[in-house]
């Protein structure tokens, strides 16, 4: 094959082609856990977590809520996948060589989210939200008060264990326990030009894939992990002790526990609790819905 610009061209728009096929077909996970934000510059602060939303009768004037001045923020982070095509390779129609390399860039791409995801809600025992307690703790404080002043109550979100951790969510509102911050998405991008020094010097185009991208904790509210064994019983006292949450000032937040997600090795102690008929004797049957990723290992 002869190298000109418009091979070259060409040659980008076929790996283009794989990529972004390969980006569409991927199945993801992440989204059934976490809320999409885009982000306009270095970080989101989301100074509103901890607020929530509630309805009083309307008598006399509108009563204005102060926004929680929690600095929680989000810096995005930059992310890269790059790789090189020999000079020789595109001379010898070797092309179809590499066309599976690019369609796995676009696998990837729409991966890594889930990685980003999963492995931020395994590090919820370590990882600090918006109240400065870690997202999984047993000391969360609430106010309750009327006013929501006061001293505040500890609270907890997470059942001690020395077993493999699993998690009971609230996916049911617009915030998610986790959000994904979108700042620049996934693209391919090519560096093929005739006079491009790197070219010249190592005879290789070059492609790379690039985002900004980051992930944060939304409410703990949402969310609750248990290391004890994943019964039928440890299971009723974590829907039970989300349905009792409340916000500050006394108010029930209204959760509704709707997704387990377990690692492989709890899949099937999961389906026995949720999934079993529940004429043969299981309360909890089709309580919630089971997600088993693989990125929870």
């Amino acid at each position: 094959m002869i190298i000109t610009s418009g091979t070259l061209s060409a040659l980008f728009t076929a790996f283009k082609a794989e990529f972004q096929n390969a980006q569409a077909a991927t199945p993801t996970d992440w989204a059934r856990i976490a809320t999409l934000v885009p982000s306009s510059s270095a970080s989101n602060t989301y100074g509103w977590l901890g607020q929530f939303p509630t309805f009083r009768e309307w008598i006399g004037e509108r009563v204005l809520k102060n926004m929680a001045a929690h600095g929680y923020s989000i810096t995005n982070k930059k992310y890269e996948s790059s790789v090189g095509v020999p000079r020789d390779a595109i001379e010898d129609d070797e092309i179809g060589v590499y066309k599976p390399l690019f369609a796995e860039m676009g696998r990837a791409s729409t991966a890594h989210p889930d990685e980003l995801v999963f492995a931020l809600l395994k590090a919820g025992l370590t990882t600090l939200c918006y109240d400065g307690q870690f997202f999984f703790d047993t000391d969360h404080p609430v106010y309750p008060s009327t006013d929501g002043t006061g001293d505040a109550v500890s609270v907890s979100n997470y059942q001690e264990g020395t077993g493999p951790a699993w998690y009971l969510l609230d996916v049911s509102r617009a915030i998610k326990p986790i959000i994904f911050q979108n700042r620049r998405p996934y693209a391919l991008k090519a560096m093929t030009s005739m006079d491009d020094e790197q070219v010249f010097m190592r005879d290789e185009y070059r492609f790379g894939v690039d985002a900004r991208v980051n992930v944060g904790f939304g409410f703990w509210q949402f969310a609750y992990c248990s290391r004890a064994p994943l019964t039928a019983e440890n299971y009723g006292l974590a829907r039970a002790a989300m349905k009792n949450f409340q916000a500050d000032g006394g108010r029930p937040l209204g959760i509704n526990p709707g997704l387990l997600v377990v690692p492989s090795q709890l899949e099937g102690a999961a389906r026995t609790i949720l999934v079993k008929d529940a004429n043969s004797g299981n309360p909890w049957a089709g309580t919630a819905e089971i997600l088993s990723p693989a990125w929870l290992g």
